[in-house]
């Protein structure tokens, strides 16, 4: 059930009012608990069963994974819930995938048919399982006690908001919200309705008008693109990918805030930043710090040697790739990010350093957008043969109208996007803290945004959210 649908919208409003009403904190997390499941039942009824199964035993062998435990037993208990999580991943994402590729291995062989399963991706997998994953790791490390209570445990888990494209967050970070959910105050609805406003406007009024167009020119043959079609396309695509992604997190998080629950941002303008390494800080924070605890560091991180660093960082994107999908250009954007994020420790960084700011970022954006041409094409041919075409190499005989709205939208989205590098930023923020009428000007500018976004969803044809596939 997306955010915007009419349906959402419809019963949101009585849910909440339900919620309101429950005046103890155990009341207030069983309506959670109850209208999450039914959320994620309503899209995935089969796989939710699949997913309380998986919570039960992660929860069950919680209770292995620390003192007065033994080191044995603790170890198996970990390599029985990481096995059983990525198993659930491996199966549902990446066995057509695996098939596919032993098939063609063996062709030559004439060697029998691996069968492909062709299992419908449940939507959220991959944040589901990550979070699932940390749970038991952080139980594992004592930074965390397994949950009090079953019950809370898949509130985790199941918590709606999060639920369908995250941000991936920590159980031992939710605890306290989880085990006694905060009543609602005034503020908290204020605020939660309009990061919610503001992330509405931005999936519906600025990353879908540009998708529609991103998808014609990915969709074209790549042959007949001019270099000002493929380029038009590749930044619709790069403003595309932020705010549908980014729109979905603000909505998150500001429906999570409307029920009085604080989640971690998951975004802090990216194409603002002066390295690949300076990117990734503010792409996808979730994520990132999850790949950061979970496998960097426990690969040796940069503790042993350089070059060792450098495998670790290949390694880590290789799989960060592979998580957005069972596919090759998934595999290869991995290890492009890889090699910018080496290059970046080797002299990169300190040389778009000495170059200015505005220099740095414009060719660390430069660097971004190739790797979403990687990220967006379909197959290795027809990336090698968009690149080209971003280079004049091909005949430009694509017959493609532009609609009215996509240069307004793009000059929108770049203008957001980029207003935090500028000077006007910071007297922006400072005069939005002191000045009360600005902020309620703002308010009501979100109402609008909120308004017209509404209008869209229910005129034009809903595009998901590109993260739903991960």
């Amino acid at each position: 059930m997306l955010f915007y649908e009419p349906l959402f919208l419809t019963l949101f409003p009585a849910v909440y009012a339900f919620y309101l009403l429950a005046s103890r904190a155990s009341a207030r997390k069983w309506a959670l608990l109850i209208v999450s499941t039914l959320f994620y039942l309503w899209g995935e009824p089969v796989f939710v069963l699949v997913l309380l199964v998986s919570t039960a035993l992660d929860y069950a062998l919680s209770f292995h994974l620390n003192d007065p435990a033994a080191p044995r037993t603790r170890r198996l208990a970990l390599a029985a819930g990481i096995a059983g999580n990525l198993g659930i991943l491996i199966v549902y994402k990446y066995a057509g995938f695996l098939a596919d590729n032993f098939n063609q291995l063996l062709a030559p062989f004439g060697a029998g048919r691996i069968p492909l399963l062709h299992l419908a991706l449940p939507i959220g997998v991959s944040f589901v399982v990550f979070e699932k994953i940390t749970y038991l790791v952080d139980t594992w490390r004592g930074v965390s006690r397994p949950a009090a209570s079953f019950s809370d445990y898949c509130l985790f888990v199941l918590f709606f908001p999060k639920l369908l494209a995250g941000p991936i967050l920590k159980y031992h970070e939710m605890k306290d919200q989880i085990v006694s959910p905060p009543a609602v105050r005034w503020n908290d609805f204020e605020t939660g309705f309009l990061r919610f406003a503001r992330g509405l406007g931005r999936k519906l009024l600025i990353a879908d008008p540009l998708g529609t167009f991103a998808n014609q020119i990915f969709a074209a043959d790549p042959a007949g693109l001019g270099a000002g079609q493929a380029w038009l396309g590749l930044a619709c695509f790069t403003l595309q990918i932020y705010f549908d992604f980014s729109g979905y997190s603000d909505m998150a998080i500001g429906l999570a805030r409307m029920m009085g629950f604080r989640l971690r941002e998951n975004f802090n303008s990216p194409y603002i930043a002066q390295s690949m390494t300076e990117f990734w800080r503010r792409w996808h924070i979730s994520l990132t710090t999850w790949i950061r605890d979970y496998l960097y560091i426990p690969l040796g991180g940069d503790r042993r040697g350089d070059a060792r660093t450098y495998l670790n960082l290949w390694i880590c994107f290789l799989a960060s790739g592979l998580w957005h999908g069972a596919s090759w250009n998934f595999v290869l954007w991995g290890a492009y990010n890889g090699l910018f994020l080496t290059l970046d420790r080797l002299f990169l960084r300190d040389a778009l350093a000495r170059c200015g700011r505005l220099v740095a970022t414009s060719v660390t954006l430069f660097i971004v957008m190739i790797g979403w041409a990687i990220f967006r094409s379909d197959s290795p041919a027809h990336l090698q043969t968009f690149l080209g075409a971003l280079l004049g190499m091909s005949h430009a005989s694509a017959a493609l109208e532009i609609p009215a709205e996509v240069p307004f939208t793009l000059i929108l989205g770049a203008f957001i996007s980029l207003l935090p590098a500028t000077t006007l930023h910071d007297p922006l923020v400072r005069a939005w803290q002191t000045q009360g009428w600005l902020r309620a000007a703002t308010g009501a500018a979100m109402i609008a945004v909120y308004v017209l976004a509404i209008a869209r969803a229910v005129t034009v044809p809903f595009q998901p959210f590109i993260y739903f596939r991960f």
